[in-house]
């Protein structure tokens, strides 16, 4: 539960108090977590991990190189939902409930409201959106590449440098507002009976009323995911299941309700 001095927001209170501690306690939480059912974790990251090794070779076979690296520098953009089940392990452990492959698969269905789906629906069109922004700023830097060359070499060259440039400030503006759109807006929708705007409003409120502790967090999520995918994304089998728990435990801190 979220402790300090607390601002209202509909039923819901958000801590103003959220300090850099708070994050290495979530991360130890979370580590704790995945340990503790680790078989969980596993499944959802190896599901999120054959995804993205999909993605790659299927994009460097066509030679669709435009495309690629869009998807790679977006594949973070859908962590999120890929989390849902990993929130519900979390709170049935934090419970005392018990953990069985139903409980935890029919969390990613919500509630029985469809708020989740819904919720799962817009990460998928944002995630959409972003290759198309992406592909578009290839196009305009790029356009006079030769795209059968080795594609790192063409990362080097001045366009390639001027469109990482560009892409960067423009991907990096887009993915701080679906961060601030989903990092607690999610779990908000797998523990509790909300609509899916009133989890986004929340979830924006708690970003903006704890700007620089929830921006070093997302500066470690991005670096942890980063590191991870190198390795032909096998380290996300562990880093995921670790981020997502420890996502749960710090939006436990930060919303309580306001009975």
């Amino acid at each position: 539960m979220a402790s300090g001095e607390q601002v209202q927001i509909m039923q819901l209170s958000v801590a103003t108090d959220l300090k850099p501690g708070d994050l290495g306690a979530a991360l130890n939480a979370g580590w704790r977590d995945f340990l503790a059912h680790p078989k969980y974790g596993l499944f959802f990251a190896a599901i999120y991990v054959a995804t993205g090794l999909f993605l790659y070779f299927a994009l460097v076979e066509r030679g669709e190189i435009q495309w690629l690296i869009g998807a790679v520098a977006g594949f973070p953009l859908i962590a999120p939902f890929a989390a849902a089940g990993l929130y519900e392990v979390s709170r049935r452990r934090e419970a005392g409930l018990p953990l069985s492959w139903k409980s935890v698969l029919g969390a990613l269905l919500g509630r029985g409201d469809e708020q989740l789906l819904l919720m799962g629906g817009l990460v998928f069109i944002a995630f959409s959106f972003w290759l198309m922004v992406a592909h578009g700023i290839f196009a305009i830097f790029m356009s006079g590449s030769n795209l059968g060359a080795d594609w790192i070499d063409l990362i080097y060259t001045q366009d390639g440098l001027m469109m990482l440039l560009f892409g960067s400030v423009i991907g990096g503006a887009m993915a701080m507002v679906f961060y601030a759109v989903t990092v607690f807006s999610l779990p908000m929708l797998v523990d509790r009976d909300v609509d899916v705007i009133t989890a986004i409003v929340v979830s924006i409120g708690t970003v903006l009323k704890n700007a620089f502790t929830l921006m070093v967090w997302a500066a470690v999520v991005a670096v942890m995911l980063l590191l991870a995918i190198l390795p032909f994304f096998l380290g996300l089998l562990v880093v995921l299941p670790v981020l997502g728990h420890a996502t749960w435990h710090l939006y436990r801190r930060a919303v309580a309700r306001a009975d």
